[in-house]
């Protein structure tokens, strides 16, 4: 009766280890590390707990990361792959997972909660490109080498009711300025909710995905329609309702990285600076 119950217990203890040691290693997959930082930045875990990070905090999967208003963060993935968030950005590392030498089991989920970033792509998304997936509220990104600036403007009462205002009073001007020769193209733009140019100074953005190419090609695609952008042009979709639109200019989705930054990594929405990276293109869905 003794044995049974040491040998009961003896393997009880075996599969509490077992249990533990695989927890470990789940909780040990470490997708990347800060490796530039210029203000608070924080990690939610999925149990609720936070974190505060700096220099060389690592990242793990399950991380939903927050930069506060003033904070941009670069985050280095361990298939050398790079994000860059602006200030006010939700983002999750939803799963990640990189071996160099077992390229089947690569995975990299991404969800834009807020916000916007530059993705610089890495070892994954060159070789696995159907692998890698950053979700959005009104598209799916799928990547493969590319550099681009995402930044999605969330639906506030306020900033629809501003970016409408302003631009009914351009339109107005422009056709009383222009008479019969008034572009077709910008007022079928306006009156799709489209974002213009407005002389005088910038205009509230309308709510929406905007994306901007720096080296690469793109495509962008929801269920109303797809379209391609090339490095240097700009894209928006408001939603999945609405296809995608090529934008004549940058609509004002400037991405400029503080001073403390490496002048290797910056890159603004103009596209003045851009990325050296090769065999570069990417999906958007």
């Amino acid at each position: 009766m003794n044995q049974l119950k040491n040998s009961t217990a003896i393997k009880a203890l075996m599969l509490l280890a077992l249990f533990w040691m695989a927890g470990a290693s789940w909780a040990a997959q470490v997708a990347g590390t800060v490796v530039q930082l210029s203000g608070p930045l924080l990690a939610k875990k999925a149990d609720g707990a936070v974190r505060i990070l700096s220099m060389k905090s690592e990242i793990e999967s399950g991380d939903t990361l927050v930069t506060e208003k003033n904070t941009y963060a670069m985050v280095k993935f361990i298939d050398n792959s790079e994000i860059t968030l602006k200030p006010s950005t939700t983002f999750k590392v939803e799963n990640f997972s990189f071996d160099a030498g077992k390229p089947d089991g690569d995975n990299a989920s991404f969800n834009l909660v807020k916000g916007g970033l530059r993705s610089v792509t890495g070892l994954l998304g060159k070789r696995n490109k159907e692998k890698f997936a950053m979700k959005t509220p009104s598209a799916t990104i799928g990547i493969r080498g590319t550099t681009f600036i995402v930044d999605w403007i969330e639906p506030t009462e306020q900033a629809v009711a501003v970016a409408a205002a302003a631009r009914e009073a351009w339109m107005m001007a422009s056709t009383a300025a222009l008479g019969d020769s008034y572009p077709v193209q910008p007022l079928m733009l306006a009156q799709a909710n489209i974002p213009l140019a407005i002389p005088g100074g910038p205009a509230p953005l309308p709510p929406g995905l905007y994306v901007h190419v720096i080296d690469g090609l793109i495509n962008v695609a929801n269920p109303s329609g797809n379209l391609n952008f090339a490095p240097g042009q700009f894209g928006f979709t408001p939603s999945f309702k609405q296809p995608p639109v090529m934008l004549p200019s940058n609509p004002g989705i400037p991405f400029t990285l503080p001073s403390t930054f490496s002048s290797t990594t910056a890159a603004s929405g103009s596209g003045a600076s851009k990325s050296k990276s090769n065999d570069v293109d990417c999906e958007v869905r």
